[in-house]
């Protein structure tokens, strides 16, 4: 089995008129921290949650819009980077290029879903999708379903849903393209090329990353502590050690196609496919002492996604249907000098998981009150992994995970708005994995508009939420447990949201939610008197909290524009179950590596053409046992990230070019993530863009 280590509008023209705008904002701000979730905002805003009220589509839905210009910044971000400094998720990164997780409202990893065109994208194995592996351009559009409103879109998002997409939407016809070109310190190399071609109803496009780096950013390691002694051997001092990322090498490389045809009454086809190969090395660990031996510790990714749409509308019905192909071939190596010149091979996996995948929907809006929907999804995994160097004692040398599992899930689901300003909707989901079903998955929602000049919308929701075991908790070796219960539970959500502005001169947006869930059967694995790590349903889990945001945005005098958003979660994720043994301490606390507090702002400041960008990403402390013990190794201290960009942007020789220089981890914070696994100081980057 394999073993993952890793992760210009006229402005205001006077200073009376500014102050207005102001205290117009200030008088909304207070929608920010009404008991809700990520809200709706207008759709024109730039950054925030878009959800409209108004639309019998999106009754009650939670919806958090990631903005296209966080999602182009820079072609050295991966959607981890973005989702860190643009939503108030808890994003959970091993290190720089190494596995990056994301967490929703409290709950673990493998309770995000994650899907790309429709496609889920998570792995059968792991129940995880890892967010390094995703360039930020290569997603077009990208967008946060939380909670019971994921469960349109899929199902077993207990905390919610990452939902991806790409296309070949070409704005003008003809041939345009783009490069960029990246540097940065360690021997850092960021490129990218898209060329766009558009003619009458055909359209394609097709775009390729590439990036390396040695990785070798230097750290003090608190892990590690050098003590000084006087001629008589008196100690007379101490220090941590200053040490250098050591194997932290990596070579991404991503190319994407899309193409699509408008065949006009008969529908639109796209098609599009995704190959990425990757070879990283995984750096070591903070406690590792072992640094004359030589080792490897690498893992090598070839994965190729591709998916066919058919999509047809019409005034009052549409039609979709969708086929797509996952193909995943992943090797991990680990050897280590045992003795001079001896390399000793320690693990040695391969696993080859191939998924295919159909999807039937039907959408049908018999007037403008009702809207009516029905929705099949089909994902049939098939995995074989080995590790044909395990030490394990008894083991013959070859442990293998082979194993089928066909995933079914069908919706369907009836919204009404019976005046303008209220809405009702219902869903029912149904799951079958293999030759289980879950019970039927009910949801409510309802949303009213409070007062119609500030879109102050009211929003309620509630539902059960249910998620089966990963192949890796049934059936990998040893220590698989097929009798695992799925976990289930019920969620809730009360919100507010609003949004208002004036055209060209300012615009802002708030929104909160406050969510419940009660999960039973919570996966956890704990160790067995064999030696080996087993799971087992063991946990009651009450998650609830606040989710928050906010956007701004001024046109001012003389072509300035400023632009703020902001994000902030609360977050309570309690062990309510019952003691596993007599030193069980985990009840009634925390659960791990879930911070109670995560915040996020982005400021930019733009004038003809020139750009200030600042982020800060802040999260609390986070307990790394299920215990909450503050010792040295039982925590990590809250810590705060800012990053800064300045950039230009001007037409020469008929080209758009654009030159910025980005500072990451600008105040030079000393944290990590992840405990034992250093993360970068102060570096920089230089890109330089050109467009035609």
């Amino acid at each position: 089995m394999n073993r993952q280590h890793r992760a210009a509008t006229p402005g205001i023209r006077t200073s009376a008129y500014i102050r207005k705008c102001l205290l117009s904002v200030a008088a909304l701000l207070p929608c920010l921290f009404f008991p809700t979730g990520s809200t709706a905002q207008s759709p024109t805003l730039l950054r925030g949650i878009s959800v409209s009220a108004r639309r019998v589509g999106d009754i009650g839905k939670v919806e958090s819009r990631i903005d296209s210009s966080a999602l182009r910044e820079s072609v050295a971000l991966s959607l981890a980077d973005v989702l860190g400094f643009n939503s108030g998720l808890y994003v959970k990164n091993y290190g720089r290029a190494t596995l990056s997780t994301v967490n929703f409202r409290g709950t673990s990893s493998s309770h995000t879903q994650v899907t790309w065109n429709g496609m889920r994208i998570s792995s059968p194995m792991l129940g995880t999708t890892d967010f390094s592996m995703i360039p930020s351009f290569m997603v077009d559009r990208a967008a946060l379903v939380h909670g019971s409103s994921s469960l349109g879109e899929v199902g077993g998002g207990i905390g919610g849903l990452v939902k991806l997409s790409t296309g070949s939407a070409v704005e003008k016809e003809g041939f345009s393209g783009q490069y960029v070109q990246g540097v940065g310190l360690w021997r850092t190399f960021d490129e990218f090329m898209r060329l766009a071609w558009g003619r009458g109803p055909w359209r394609a496009s097709a775009r390729v990353a590439y990036s390396s780096s040695r990785n070798d950013f230097p750290y003090t390691n608190h892990d590690k502590k050098d003590i000084v002694y006087d001629d008589d051997y008196n100690i007379i001092d101490s220090y941590h050690p200053r040490e250098r990322n050591r194997s932290g090498a990596f070579k991404d490389f991503h190319a994407l196609a899309s193409a699509s045809y408008d065949s006009g009454n008969s529908g639109r086809w796209g098609l599009d496919a995704w190959y990425l190969s990757t070879n990283r090395e995984l750096p070591l660990l903070t406690t590792d002492y072992s640094e004359d031996n030589k080792f490897e510790n690498r893992q090598r990714e070839q994965t190729i996604r591709a998916v066919a749409s058919w999509n047809r509308f019409s005034s009052t019905t549409s039609l979709s249907a969708r086929a797509g192909y996952v193909h995943t071939w992943l090797a991990y190596d680990y050897r280590r000098e045992m003795s001079q010149t001896v390399m000793s091979t320690l693990t040695r996996s391969r696993s080859h998981v191939n998924t295919f995948y159909a999807h039937a929907g039907w959408k049908h809006y018999p007037s403008p009150k009702w809207q009516f929907e029905a929705s099949a999804d089909l994902h049939h995994h098939s995995v074989d992994s080995h590790d044909y160097a395990s030490l394990r004692p008894g083991n013959a040398g070859d442990e293998a995970l082979r194993h089928s599992r066909a995933e079914l899930s069908a919706s369907a689901s009836a919204k009404w708005r019976p005046t303008r300003r209220i809405g009702l909707g219902a869903l029912l989901r149904e799951e079958v994995f293999g030759d289980k079903a879950a019970a039927p998955v009910p949801a409510l929602f309802a949303d009213a508009v409070l007062w119609p000049a500030a879109n102050l919308t009211a929003k309620l929701s509630g539902s059960r939420n249910y998620r089966f075991p990963t192949l890796n908790d049934l059936y990998t070796t040893p220590g698989g447990n097929p009798e695992l219960r799925p976990e289930q539970g019920w969620t809730y959500d009360a919100g507010l949201s609003a949004s208002t502005g004036q055209e060209g001169a300012w615009k802002f947006s708030a929104g909160a939610n406050w969510f419940d869930s009660r999960i039973t059967d919570w996966i956890q694995w704990l160790p067995s008197p064999k030696g080996f790590y087993v799971p087992r349903n063991v946990k009651q889990v009450h998650a609830y909290g606040v989710e928050s945001e906010a956007a701004v945005a001024f046109w001012l005098p003389r072509g300035w524009m400023l632009d703020i958003s902001a994000n902030y979660t609360w977050s309570a994720s309690m062990n309510c179950g019952e003691p596993v043994n007599d030193g069980d301490m985990s009840v009634g606390k925390q659960l791990p590596y879930i911070p109670r507090h995560s915040a996020s702002a982005v400021a930019r400041l733009s004038w003809h053409g020139w750009g200030l960008t600042y982020k800060i990403q802040f999260y609390s402390e986070r307990f790394t046992m299920s215990s909450n013990e503050s010792t040295l190794t039982g925590h990590l201290p809250a810590y705060s990230l800012s990053n800064a960009a300045i950039e230009k942007s001007l037409r020469m020789a008929g080209l758009d070019w654009q030159a910025k220089l980005a500072v990451n981890n600008l105040f030079n914070a000393d944290y990590q993530t992840v405990l034992s696994r250093p993360m970068p100081g102060i570096n920089f980057e230089f890109f330089l863009s050109v467009s035609f």
